[in-house]
This record gives C-alpha cells, sequence and structure tokens, in this order.
C-alpha cells in the first residue's frame, strides 16, 4: 500500500500567481493582495506620522508655540508691581516664584486646605486658584504685609500669645482668613468663627487655640 501522498491537481501558476489568476481578470492573488495591503497600509501610516496635522498646526510649530502672556499691575503689600506673565500663572505662584513671598504657603494647591490664603481687596481668596491675570489693579495683602515695621499685626501677636501653632505650615493661610474673617464680621461666638474658618485646615489639630486666638484679636480679650 503507497504512502505517498498525491499529487496536487492545481499547478504553480493557478495556486501562487504572482498577478491575477488566468482566467480571471478581476480577482487578485493573495500574494498580491497581502502585498497591496502592506504597502497602502505604510502609506498611511506614514502619512499620519510626518504629513500636516489635521488640525492645521505641523507638529514641530505646536511644540515651539509660546503660550499667551499678559501684563499685569498689581500692588503688593503697598508696592506696584508690573509683571508680564504666562496666562495660565496662579496668584500663588507669582507670589512664590516672581515676587520672592513665600509666606504663602503652596499646600493642596487646589482651594482645599487653605495654606495659601491672602487678601484680595480686602477679601480672603485661595491665590492658587485665582488667575494672576484677573487681577490687574487689584490690590493684595499677604502675610509679609500686615506687619507695620516691628509692630506685628494684632491677629499675628494673638497667635504667639494663644500658642495657637505647631508646625507652622498652615499658620500664615491662619492669620489671613482670620484677619478676613474679622472684616466680614464672622465673630460673634466660637461657633460662627469655626464656621467661617472651617476653610482652612491645620493638620496639627490646633483649632480650639487659633478660634481663641480670633477671639481675642475680635473682641479684646
Amino acid at each position: 500500500m503507497s504512502i505517498e501522498p498525491p499529487e496536487s491537481t492545481v499547478s504553480p501558476s493557478e495556486g501562487y500567481s504572482e498577478g491575477y489568476s488566468e482566467g480571471s481578470s478581476s480577482a487578485p492573488s493573495r500574494r498580491t493582495f497581502i502585498a497591496t495591503t502592506a504597502v497602502g497600509s505604510a502609506v498611511v501610516a506614514g502619512g499620519l506620522i510626518g504629513g500636516p496635522s489635521v488640525f492645521g498646526v505641523e507638529p514641530a510649530d505646536a511644540a515651539t508655540q509660546a503660550p499667551p502672556t499678559s501684563s499685569v499691575s498689581v500692588t503688593v503689600n503697598g508696592e506696584r508691581r508690573t509683571v508680564t506673565v504666562d496666562n495660565r500663572t496662579s496668584l500663588l505662584d507669582l507670589l512664590r516664584e516672581r515676587m520672592g513671598l513665600t509666606g504663602s504657603k503652596k499646600g493642596c494647591n487646589a482651594g482645599a486646605c487653605g495654606a495659601c490664603t491672602v487678601l484680595v481687596d480686602g477679601q480672603r481668596v485661595n491665590s492658587c486658584l485665582t488667575l494672576a491675570v484677573r487681577l490687574d489693579g487689584a490690590e493684595v495683602t499677604t502675610i509679609e504685609g500686615l506687619a507695620k515695621g516691628e509692630r506685628l499685626h494684632p491677629l499675628q501677636q494673638a497667635f504667639i500669645d494663644q500658642d495657637a501653632f505647631q508646625c507652622g505650615f498652615c499658620t500664615s493661610g491662619q492669620i489671613m482668613s482670620g484677619v478676613g474673617c474679622i472684616k466680614e464680621g464672622h465673630t460673634g461666638s466660637p461657633e460662627e468663627i469655626r464656621e467661617f474658618m472651617s476653610g482652612n485646615i491645620c493638620r496639627c489639630g490646633c483649632y480650639v487655640k487659633i478660634v481663641r486666638a480670633v477671639e481675642q484679636t475680635a473682641h479684646g480679650k
């Protein structure tokens, strides 16, 4: 009994034609189909990688394009300052990185801890959430601007008297928020002070003494 495989009934020219199979003017062979698909894919990929951006901007131009900037004139602690800033710059970064006023701390950088609190036109704000470009003509007060020479602001002195801090990281924001709270008239009771100071977090847990310091300043206790 023979075990040799039967000879193929398909001729090489019929099964592996380089072009189109005989007797057909439209159906491509398997090899031609694969080759055509590979070349087409390479052309498309080359167009996407090396061609112009679908948004009309060349990748190299987008990478080198300078961000928009604006000139901002702002009074900080009584001194008029004019600077050119990236439109995305926060007030906190302007104070710390451009003006050297590092008393305002960068804590969460998301407006949740209050360590960056400053006064803008007398109102307390989270400087990490405030765009510097929007403050043209505004007056900003930071912790460095509270004292009058060697004489501390009454709330600064109250924080010392009441020992209202430990690590000190949140202290500048607590004091600035306390000054705003007093100006707003929200010091009728310890409960009211706690409510209107609740945006300032003290991870050391000095809340009782912070409230006492605000009371001392507001009511002369």
